[in-house]
């Protein structure tokens, strides 16, 4: 089986921009039969350009994509004047259009390294230049990507075996800055370092950093195992050639799997382009690690205590940046908390509701009330595991009850572990979680869940850092370090901390109950502007944890204002999306092709309560954007708490509208603000374009 063949090369490729030109390219495996669908096929080359740009430096580009359109692995070249493929030092000569099966398979996994060493040899590239027929691409390609390799070769092969660093890709620079490396480490000792690569995709840029890294590792003089967790998927590392590595880079988009495995081990951490474009100034960074910990070991000892203390996590992450300010890394560690008690709210709040829904229609409006009063305490005549009648509506919506309080009891436990987790890794979790219990308790909800994850987590970090004999290392990840960390931290809160705090939740607490008109308004109007303001982003995202750790406190009630809140903040989150969706659909002139792209996917993430599909426009229009959406989706908020509408589900949007209360009203409030974002918008923007044109104008 050919990869390429005379039909799939294009000696004077041109287009408007890098989508005309790979809908030139994909034709061409229509006209071979290896193409059933050209759109989706594009389609799906155009959302893997939207995850990340295409275009390498030196003058490459890659488009490429799995696709349940291609019957067969395909190459298709291209060679131009210059198309901007994305890539900052100028526009693509050498285009590879790279067309996969979706089920991928060895022969996709032998082309992507192949192709990738090849664009690391400049005669290959001078070769592709020069040549004046495709008889002759194909015979040059063919000599270096074909399929009919040796065993080994395929996915297990391939990993680390498949990526070109983009600087060498197309400049003699890099070649030069390797040179640098190697001349500079010929005196040092030789390192075994290990990496792992991955992209959102995991077709090309995976496997292009893979190579990239073994290239300059082997350039310094060292040697380099790289796993290459890719779309195929990866063969890992063992245990024993990560136990022998000197040092560890990560190139990677997606989170690592299993990261916790290279504990104890010097880091190197960065994105995947990185690996692609800067492989030797990475190797050199591990190089400088090393002889820091080889200079100070003591640095090794702490490092390798934390990985035993720390226990690898089991697969538990967190957000926290090192070197990060003060104020970000606290935001850091409140949102690891809320991230990991969200799936219980969500768990908790929908069952609730859902109960309730079921006893409203089984008992009409007394259906709430008496459902609550079900449990599981043994001998209780409303134990639900006793009283159980599959044939009741009554029970199924006394289980879901049941079941939902359940998960909204580690609602707290859970906020407080994790972001004890967050400060302090594994050693943390006992003092948080058993502390945020203990809150609950004490009747200091979320707030005293905050404050037991906060002492846990530097309690804990700092028992962790004791320097004891090694005779007692060994039990303090599982004695000392809980015992001591949790004594702390729990008996302080009980004896010192626990009742101002208690007391003041409860003074939220009557506050908000008795919020209304005015003062509700003005709380809706300030946390929609949160919520419209940065789009995903930490203030966004604030009002997102005010409204999430406030559903502890509802309890059973299906009017508490911490249910408006929620419904308030969900609602003013899709306002940006839905309107930017809507400008596009309005007044398409306004918008450029991409942004009219953006605008038809930004309806279902706006509808699904997504408001970061509006951040492709405040990207391109930052001041138009946030203007028009701080007000739209602060007038939303305000709506919606004044109207009354309630929300027990975190998230969801229009998927969960059954439960939503008064959700013609929720509807409306929404409406309301999508069209006030709109109208804003399409004013601020009009008025841009009336001027360029006046200024066209005069100009001409």
């Amino acid at each position: 089986m050919s990869l390429i063949t005379e039909e799939q090369v294009v000696l004077d490729l041109t287009g408007a921009d890098r989508h005309e030109a790979t809908r030139t390219l994909g034709e061409r495996l229509v006209a071979t039969g290896r193409c059933t669908d050209l759109d989706q096929f594009l389609a799906d080359v155009r959302t893997r350009e939207e995850t990340m740009a295409t275009g390498l430096p030196g003058g490459i580009g890659i488009p490429h994509a799995r696709s349940a359109a291609i019957t067969e692995p395909s190459l298709v070249f291209g060679r131009s004047e210059g198309i901007d493929w994305g890539a900052k030092d100028g526009p693509a000569r050498l285009i590879f259009l790279i067309a996969a099966p979706e089920g991928g398979g060895d022969a996709h996994m032998q082309m992507l390294p192949k192709l990738a060493r090849a664009l690391m040899k400049q005669d290959f590239k001078d070769a592709l230049l020069a040549a004046t027929s495709e008889a002759e691409v194909v015979r040059i390609v063919s000599q270096e990507v074909a399929l009919d390799a040796p065993a080994g070769a395929g996915a297990a092969g391939a990993a680390g075996a498949a990526g070109a660093a983009s600087a060498a890709v197309g400049s003699d620079a890099t070649g030069a800055a390797s040179g640098a490396v190697a001349t500079a480490t010929r005196e040092r000792r030789t390192l075994n370092l290990v990496g792992v690569t991955s992209c959102p995709t995991g077709i090309a840029h995976t496997y292009m950093a893979a190579e990239g890294l073994e290239n300059a590792a082997k350039a310094a003089g060292h040697t380099m195992l790289v796993e290459t967790q890719g779309s195929a998927g990866s063969k890992p590392l063992s245990a024993a050639q990560i136990a022998a590595a000197d040092a560890v880079i990560f190139a990677h988009d997606l989170p690592v799997k299993d990261a916790g495995r290279f504990a104890g081990k010097p880091l190197v951490d960065v994105g995947v382009k990185k690996g692609i474009s800067d492989g030797p100034a990475l190797v050199s960074q591990a190089e400088q690690l090393v002889a820091e910990w080889d200079a100070d070991p003591a640095k090794r000892e702490a490092a390798a205590a934390a990985a035993a203390t720390a226990g690898a996590s089991g697969g538990l992450v967190s957000k926290v940046e090192e070197g990060a300010s003060t104020a970000t890394k606290v935001r850091q560690w409140l949102m690891t908390g809320v991230s990991y008690m969200i799936p219980f709210v969500a768990a908790g709040g929908i069952l609730i509701a859902l109960g309730f829904m079921l006893s409203t229609v089984a008992l009409g409006d007394q259906g709430p009330i008496e459902i609550v009063k079900y449990n599981l305490k043994p001998g209780d005549p409303l134990n639900i595991a006793e009283t159980f009648n599959i044939a009741s509506l009554t029970s199924w919506a006394a289980l879901l009850f049941v079941i939902g309080g359940a998960a909204f009891g580690f609602l707290v436990p859970i906020l407080s572990g994790f972001i004890a987790f967050a400060i302090a890794d594994r050693p943390g979790l006992v003092p948080g979680i058993v502390g945020g219990a203990v809150a609950a308790t004490m009747g200091a909800g979320f707030l005293g869940g905050i404050v037991t994850g906060l002492l846990g987590g530097f309690v804990a970090r700092w028992v962790s850092g004791w320097k004891v004999a090694k005779g007692v290392r060994g039990v303090m990840p599982v004695v000392v370090i809980p015992l001591v960390s949790s004594f702390i931290t729990i008996g302080l809160f009980i004896t010192v901390l626990g009742k101002p705090i208690a007391r003041l939740t409860a003074d939220l607490n009557s506050w908000l109950t008795g919020m209304t008109g005015a003062s509700a308004l003005l709380l809706g109007a300030i946390l929609g502007a949160m919520m419209g303001f940065d789009l995903g982003g930490p203030v966004n995202k604030v009002a997102y944890a005010f409204a999430t750790t406030g559903l502890a406190a509802a309890g059973a009630s299906t009017d508490a204002p911490q249910l408006k809140i929620m419904a308030a903040v969900m609602a003013a989150g899709m306002v940006a999306p839905l309107s930017m969706a809507l400008a596009t659909s309005l007044r398409p002139k306004l918008f450029s092709e991409p942004e009219r792209e953006n605008g038809k996917a930004a309806w279902l993430l706006g509808l699904s309560f997504i408001s970061e599909g509006a951040i492709p426009f405040a990207a391109a229009d930052p001041v138009r954007v946030i203007a028009s959406s701080v007000v739209g989706s602060a007038v939303t908020g305000a709506l919606v708490m004044v109207f009354g509408a309630t929300l027990r589900a975190p998230h969801g949007g229009i998927w969960v509208l059954p439960l939503i209360g008064s959700f013609g009203l929720f509807l409306l409030a929404l409406v309301i603000g999508i069209a006030v974002m709109t109208l804003i918008f399409i004013a601020l923007r009009s008025r841009e374009a009336n001027l360029a044109q006046v200024e066209a104008t005069a100009t001409v």
